[in-house]
């Protein structure tokens, strides 16, 4: 019954946005009501649900993107981005221009969560399209495929490093390991994948990123640009070394830490960013905040979709759609790397959230770990890849992409579904392979 009311739930929407043509925000929340109506939620619960879904995920993601929106038009404004992406094409080539986006990716998403990769990102991927006439989507393919890659595979970041505590894995080997699968996951979706989806046109919400084109005078140096741009991850990653490093009780380890949440460390990145490519460079601060607050009225409508995707995740996690579905496999005779893969696979369509899915299908499968043998480094690695596959319409990820490079729900399915249904199985693949050597 939960994948039948799952499957429903998701062509309605398809048909409210595709074909009824209606504001994503609109037909997400009328899916989700929709959705927890079926399943029989008292109406209190399901809108207690919904609620929590919105604050759930604004409370997190909400100032990370008002600041990344920000940043991304101080740097983009100020011809920073021009800047780098000159840079990068010399550096590259206009030929192998994907490689300096999947090379920045992965550098930039080692140590800083996706969504916040993504918005400071973003700003780059638009001026080196611009610069080498290369479609959009082709470059913000190669560019998300790095950062999810590692969100999924790499500890420090939340969900594999919870996964292995529930393992008892290693950190080390699991980053090691997780590496190692990075490589021809990261080349399957990131190099060979965008060659596919050339012909897709992006339209970016108009106003989110200054279009115009700057003099070799009129931009900054590089060195001034990448450093404003790295800031936040820079103070990111220190605070990801310290956890590492330092003693819990260690105060400089706090100050750090605080420093490095990634909510501080973008303001802090504004604030370098005002005086680095605004007030030393002559600029006025009412030109520069006139600048930034177009750009935050740009990015209110991806706002309010990605809240509303949260909030369609939530009141499928709290119905326990999620839950039904994980349980028919808990009795299954498949080798834990493959049960574990797919239960995540099954959770991650059902629920949207990677962390969710593979947190719950680590819960599951962790009984079955000690008595097989298997490496619970691989483990991590298995569940991290199937808590990416297939990302759709009950995702954040999802939306953000979608409204960010504005491609229909049908382009973002042929790109960023795609893209991230690779990374899911190619890291399976790659864990199987390893645990031919690892035992």
């Amino acid at each position: 019954m939960s994948l039948l009311i799952l499957i429903a739930s998701i062509l309605l929407l398809l048909y409210l946005i595709s074909g009824v043509k209606l504001n994503a925000f609109i037909a997400l929340t009328i899916t989700a009501f929709f959705a927890g109506i079926l399943k029989g939620m008292p109406f209190t619960d399901l809108i207690n649900s919904f609620q929590q879904g919105i604050g759930s995920t604004l409370g997190s993601l909400i100032l990370i993107i008002a600041f990344g929106v920000i940043l991304g038009n101080l740097l983009s404004d100020s011809g920073a981005a021009q800047r780098i992406s000159s840079v990068m094409i010399n550096s590259f080539g206009v030929k192998h221009i994907k490689w300096a986006m999947v090379i920045t990716g992965f550098s930039v998403g080692i140590s800083m969560f996706y969504n916040a990769g993504f918005i400071i990102l973003i700003p780059m991927v638009f001026a080196v399209a611009k610069s080498t006439k290369q479609p959009i989507i082709y470059l913000g393919i190669a560019m998300a495929s790095a950062l999810s890659i590692t969100h999924g595979f790499l500890p420090p970041h939340p969900g594999p490093t919870a996964i292995a505590v529930i393992f008892k894995a290693n950190i080390g080997k699991t980053l090691l390991y997780g590496l190692i699968v990075a490589i021809p996951s990261l080349f399957a979706a990131g190099i060979i994948f965008p060659e596919f989806i050339k012909k897709i046109n992006a339209f970016p919400p108009k106003g989110l990123f200054e279009s115009k084109t700057f003099t070799e005078t009129e931009m900054p140096s590089f060195q001034i640009s990448i450093i404003t741009a790295l800031v936040p991850v820079i103070l990111m990653a220190t605070a990801t070394f310290s956890e590492l490093f330092l003693a819990e009780e260690n105060s400089l380890r706090s100050i750090i830490i605080f420093i490095g949440n990634p909510t501080i460390s973008m303001l802090i990145a504004i604030l370098f960013a005002v005086f680095t490519l605004g007030i030393f460079r002559n600029r006025k601060m009412q030109d520069i905040m006139d600048k930034s607050g177009a750009a935050l009225s740009a990015a209110t409508m991806i706002i309010l979709i990605i809240a509303a995707g949260g909030a369609f995740k939530q009141v499928l996690i709290d119905s326990g759609i999620g839950t039904d579905l994980s349980t028919f496999f808990e009795k299954s005779s498949l080798s834990p790397l493959v049960l574990g893969w797919l239960i995540a696979t099954i959770i991650r369509i059902a629920l949207g959230s990677a962390t969710v899915a593979g947190l719950t299908a680590a819960g599951i499968v962790q009984p079955l770990v000690a008595a097989s043998g298997v490496s619970p480094e691989l483990m991590v690695l298995s569940i991290g890849a199937g808590s990416l596959m297939c990302s759709h319409v009950n995702d954040t990820g999802f939306w953000m992409f979608k409204e960010y490079f504005g491609i229909s729900v049908s382009d973002t399915f042929k790109t960023w579904t795609i893209m991230e249904t690779i990374i899911g199985v190619m890291g399976l693949i790659g864990v199987l392979i390893l645990n031919i050597w690892i035992k």
